[in-house]
């Protein structure tokens, strides 16, 4: 059987579609946790889709791009698309 650990997030950009800095240190802190967590576990970060027609990118994209050395090598990153019930793995 396979070990998994999964962190299930779902935070959005602001209103005024700026980055919502302080719900992203709870990502951080999991990045930590699956830094810590013993070998041999299946790491998922899964999040929910949000995507910014400022930025161009969804929240997970956003966070991939300007935190990867937070992000652990073997952790996967997956966003939940609400309207189509699916989820994708981007990371």
């Amino acid at each position: 059987m396979e070990k998994v650990l999964v962190e299930c997030k779902a935070h959005k950009w602001t209103e005024g579609g700026n980055v919502p800095s302080a719900k992203l240190t709870v990502w951080n802190e999991a990045m930590l946790f699956f830094h810590a967590a013993p070998r041999g576990y299946r790491k998922i970060l899964f999040v929910l889709r949000d995507f910014s027609d400022k930025r161009k990118e969804t929240l997970g994209e956003y966070y991939i791009r300007t935190n990867p050395h937070l992000i652990p090598k073997r952790v996967e990153v997956w966003e939940y698309n609400e309207k189509r019930r699916a989820a994708i793995k981007i990371k």
